[in-house]
């Protein structure tokens, strides 16, 4: 008796219990989605500004800017010497060359535009940043030069004179052509350090150290055979500004401190170009 009720009791207890659903896993399976930039990285672009943030345009051209007028500075203070504008370069190149490549001069920025290394829109921001840093400089050192006080009469007895600005020495008559070969050899030379100079832009320091002695060595040579007429060579269309050396009475100022120039460092970008085919890819661009 007491095992059949028992039996009757698991049997109960088993209809009791529900049963067990099977349990079943659902996999589900996420797409990785492509996260778009933030606001932070891709600003709205507006107006001009699309073409711009493709590039660093505009903080090369701001740095085109500043380099320049530190350059012209440096011509205008220290009277166009070799030397300090030696080390006046290696400065510049060290402090924006990562930025624009430390062209502050026309003759870099057209030389490299013509044997495209850098293209139009960046050539012309160039230039335009570098003809507005110059004359800055020209203005900002007037500035300090009016607040000079006057020579009274009798220092001026004595030979003391008010200060004012070196400026480029008037172009002698007749010798025009002599000026003008002298700053196209100048150029040729320099366009050849600048063509040097942005083609092993990654090493900054070996950069700086190339633009500073082409600076010297081309102000040297052009230097020397501008003395013995007693004319200035110059060597950068932008800085001619700044030694006011350019007038719109007469074709020749134009024509030595613009026109060749600019056809000098071509040449010498050319000949750089020519000679160091092969060697290794010259396809920097800045």
């Amino acid at each position: 008796m007491a095992t059949k009720k028992a039996a009757s009791n698991a049997k109960r207890a088993a209809k009791a219990a529900p049963a067990k659903k099977p349990t079943t896993t659902k996999v589900t399976t996420v797409k990785a989605v492509e996260s778009r930039p933030s606001s932070v990285t891709s600003p709205r672009r507006l107006g001009w500004m699309p073409r711009l943030n493709r590039g660093p345009l505009l903080p090369a051209a701001v740095a085109e800017f500043v380099g320049t007028f530190l350059l012209a500075t440096i011509v205008v203070t220290q009277q166009n010497q070799p030397l300090p504008l030696l080390f006046g370069a290696i400065g510049i190149v060290l402090i924006i060359g990562g930025i624009s490549g430390a062209h502050i001069n026309p003759i870099a920025t057209v030389g490299a535009w013509v044997t495209r290394k850098i293209n139009a829109m960046r050539a012309v921001a160039y230039l335009i940043a570098q003809v507005l840093g110059a004359m800055f400089a020209l203005v900002v050192l007037n500035a300090f030069i009016g607040q000079a006080p006057d020579v009274s009469q009798e220092a001026a007895a004595f030979g003391q004179a008010a200060p004012q600005l070196f400026s480029a020495a008037v172009i002698p008559e007749g010798r025009e052509w002599t000026l003008l070969l002298a700053e196209l050899l100048g150029a040729t030379i320099l366009g050849f350090a600048y063509a040097s100079m942005l083609r092993g832009l990654r090493d900054r320091v070996a950069s700086a150290l190339t633009l500073g002695s082409g600076y010297f060595l081309a102000l040297v040579v052009a230097g020397t055979a501008t003395s013995v007429i007693s004319a200035t060579a110059i060597l950068n269309p932008a800085t001619a500004i700044s030694l006011q050396a350019l007038s719109f009475t007469s074709v020749w100022p134009l024509a030595i401190y613009v026109i060749t120039p600019l056809i000098g460092g071509v040449v010498g970008f050319a000949i750089y170009d020519l000679l160091a085919t092969g060697s290794h890819d010259d396809k920097t661009v800045v």
